[in-house]
């Protein structure tokens, strides 16, 4: 198997929606986004797979080594490999890989965040960064787009968080600042049981309506010389803008249950938007 057969088999399997924001791509640059995809899930997984801090520190050190290897031109891991071969054609900044490994760090460490800035910080380095990456890997000609691709990476974040609460919750973490429960009347053991509420739901509408101010705020960013090129990100922003209004459409029912599109659904919001460009 070679280093991209096993990367694009790492991005088919996580049946992930970003998948479906590859298919329109060229060959290259599909390699390319399905590396740097690939190398997120492995570093995602190792912090969703390790129940223990000290082996999951370990196995992220390890990445952070890789990483230097790829660009020492001594990698050892099939995604290793296929990051060497982009790295430098497509201009993947190794501090922007280490930023994104810092940020699944960071779930070993922090299960509940105080206020939205700290919240902030974690998504920008585990979707902000990722969003910045993938928008070099599509295409930028405009500086500006880099604003569109940080606010569509925290957009991102901010989208999975509503959608995992409950999940999240299984494995002892809130992502929902403590602030705003406080705000909202929301109680952390209420949320951990899976108990909504009206002020639950409440709260959640809150985090949405958040959610989509920041799709709002990259759409007015991207500049139109680049939007041809950034159509990828721009299907993910349909499809996951989609899944908020479901979730809205279901009541926030997030703590019991995951909501998701179809494939069918998703293929066709792919292709609609691609024809838009």
């Amino acid at each position: 198997m070679t280093p991209h057969q096993y990367c694009q088999d790492k991005a088919a399997a996580s049946g992930s929606s970003f998948y479906y924001s590859f298919l329109f791509l060229d060959s290259a640059r599909r390699q390319a986004i399905t590396a740097l995809y690939a190398f997120c899930r492995e570093v995602d997984d190792v912090v969703d797979e390790c129940r223990d801090i000290a082996p999951a520190q370990a196995k992220l050190d390890w990445w952070r080594e890789e990483i230097a290897r790829v660009f020492d031109a001594t990698p050892t891991h099939p995604v290793g490999f296929a990051l060497q071969e982009i790295c430098g054609p497509f201009g993947l900044a190794r501090e922007r890989l280490l930023d994104i490994i810092d940020g699944m760090a960071m779930d070993l460490h922090h299960r509940r965040y105080e206020d939205f800035p700290a919240l902030q910080k974690y998504c920008y380095l585990v979707a902000g960064v990722v969003g910045l990456l993938s928008a070099t890997v599509f295409g930028v000609s405009d500086s500006r787009t880099l604003d569109y691709a940080h606010d569509l990476g925290i957009a991102f974040q901010l989208t999975n968080i509503i959608r995992d609460v409950g999940e999240d919750a299984r494995r002892g973490r809130i992502y929902l600042p403590a602030d705003e429960l406080e705000r909202f009347g929301v109680l952390e053991a209420d949320i951990l049981a899976a108990r909504s509420s009206k002020n639950f739901q409440n709260m959640m509408a809150f985090q949405t309506e958040r959610a989509d101010a920041y799709y709002e705020q990259a759409l007015s960013r991207l500049p139109v010389v680049d939007r041809k090129n950034q159509r990828p990100g721009l299907i993910m922003a349909a499809i996951y803008r989609a899944l908020l209004r479901e979730i809205v459409r279901g009541g926030f029912l997030v703590l019991d249950r995951r909501t998701s599109l179809t494939p069918l659904r998703k293929v066709w919001l792919a292709g609609l938007t691609w024809l838009k460009g």
